[in-house]
C-alpha cells in the first residue's frame, strides 16, 4: 500500500500553482474522504496495536513503525461516526501534522487525484460549526470531504495553545502604545482560534479570513477605500492549504498588485518539508513557520511587525 505514494517528493511543483494532490480513503462506508498527499508519509496495513491505559477513547493504541512509537487514531470515531472494526484488518495513513507524526485508522485507501484548489470549496454553511470538514470537492461526480485534521488532533491530543506568561506580558506591553492590526487567513476553525488567541495575548488586533480568496478580497477592498494597505495592516499570517486559493497563490497575487505588494507575509502551516522554504522565496513571502507553537508564532510576529 505504501507504493501508492511513492515519489511524493517529486510532486512539490504542484504547490505554487494552486493545485494539490489528494489521497482518497474511506471510513467504513461509501463516503469518500481526502487528505493532502504532502502530509502523508505512508499508507500501510494496520500493524499490531498496544492499548494504552487512560488514553483518549479515539486512540485505538500505539504501534512501533520504522523504529518510532506512534499513536493510531480512529479517524471515523473522531468525527462522530461509528468506530472502525478490527484495526488489524484495516489500514493506517501515517501523516505529519504540526511537527508530529500520527497514524489515522481508515477502512480503505483508494487512490491519488490531482485537482485545482479552485475546485475545492468551503463546507456548506448548513453543516454547522461542529462539523469536521474543512472543505469539499468532487471527484468523478462524487463528493469528497476533506477533514479538518487540526480540529481532530486538538480534540484527541488535548493540544493547548497559549503564549507563556512572561513573553505575553513583555510583548503586550510593547504593543499597547500603537496597537497593530494583523490579517489572518486559515481554513481551519481551530487554527483560526489558536492564532487569534495568540495575537490577543500579545496585544494585537486581527481580521480573520477563511481562505486565500477571501483574504485577497479584504485586502483589495482596503486598497479601494484609499488605504495604504501595508500601513493599515502590519502583517498577513496565511495558511498554505486553503480552498479556492492556497497560500502560495495568495502571496503571488499580493506581490503582483502595486497596491498590496509591500505587505509583509508570514506563511504558517501544518505542512512539513524542505520544499516549503524554497517556495517561500519563489512566491515572495517574508517568512515560513510550521504550526503550532504559540511562543514561536508570537516571537516571529513581533519580529516582523517591528
Amino acid at each position: 500500500m505504501s507504493s501508492i505514494i511513492d515519489g511524493v517528493d517529486q510532486r512539490t511543483n504542484l504547490a505554487g500553482n494552486n493545485r494539490l494532490e489528494l489521497l482518497l480513503f474511506r471510513l467504513g462506508g461509501s463516503q469518500l474522504y481526502g487528505i493532502n498527499v504532502f502530509k502523508v508519509r505512508e499508507a500501510i496495513p494496520c500493524p499490531a496495536l498496544t492499548k494504552m491505559p487512560n488514553s483518549h477513547p479515539d486512540i485505538r493504541g500505539i504501534a512501533s513503525i520504522r523504529g518510532k512509537t506512534i499513536s493510531i487514531v480512529d479517524l471515523s470515531q473522531s468525527i462522530g461516526r461509528k468506530g472502525i472494526g478490527d484495526p488489524e484488518s484495516n489500514f493506517v495513513i501515517l501523516t505529519e501534522y504540526n511537527r508530529t507524526v500520527q497514524g489515522f485508522l481508515v477502512s480503505q485507501v483508494e487512490r491519488i487525484v490531482n485537482i485545482s484548489w479552485s475546485e475545492v470549496l468551503p463546507p456548506p454553511s448548513a453543516s454547522g460549526a461542529g462539523n469536521y470538514m474543512t472543505a469539499i470537492t468532487k471527484v468523478d461526480d462524487k463528493i469528497v470531504q476533506i477533514i479538518d485534521v487540526e480540529q481532530v488532533l486538538a480534540q484527541v491530543m488535548n493540544i493547548t495553545a497559549a503564549v507563556s506568561t512572561d513573553l505575553a506580558e513583555d510583548l503586550a506591553e510593547k504593543n499597547t502604545q500603537a496597537r497593530k492590526h494583523i490579517l489572518v487567513a486559515d481554513d481551519s476553525s481551530v487554527a483560526r482560534k489558536q492564532i487569534k488567541r495568540t495575537l490577543v495575548q500579545i496585544g494585537l488586533d486581527a481580521t480573520i479570513a477563511k481562505n486565500g480568496k477571501e483574504a485577497l478580497e479584504i485586502l483589495k477592498g482596503w486598497a479601494e477605500q484609499g488605504l495604504t494597505v501595508s500601513e493599515h495592516v502590519s502583517l498577513l499570517i496565511s495558511d498554505i492549504e486553503m480552498p479556492e486559493m492556497d497560500g502560495y497563490t495568495l502571496t503571488s497575487e499580493i506581490r503582483k498588485d502595486p497596491a498590496l505588494k509591500d505587505l509583509q507575509i508570514l506563511l504558517h502551516t501544518s505542512m512539513s518539508g524542505t520544499f516549503n522554504q524554497a517556495l517561500v522565496k519563489k512566491v515572495g513571502a517574508d517568512k515560513f513557520l510550521p504550526k503550532f507553537s504559540a511562543n514561536e508564532l508570537a516571537a516571529e510576529v513581533q519580529a516582523l511587525i517591528q
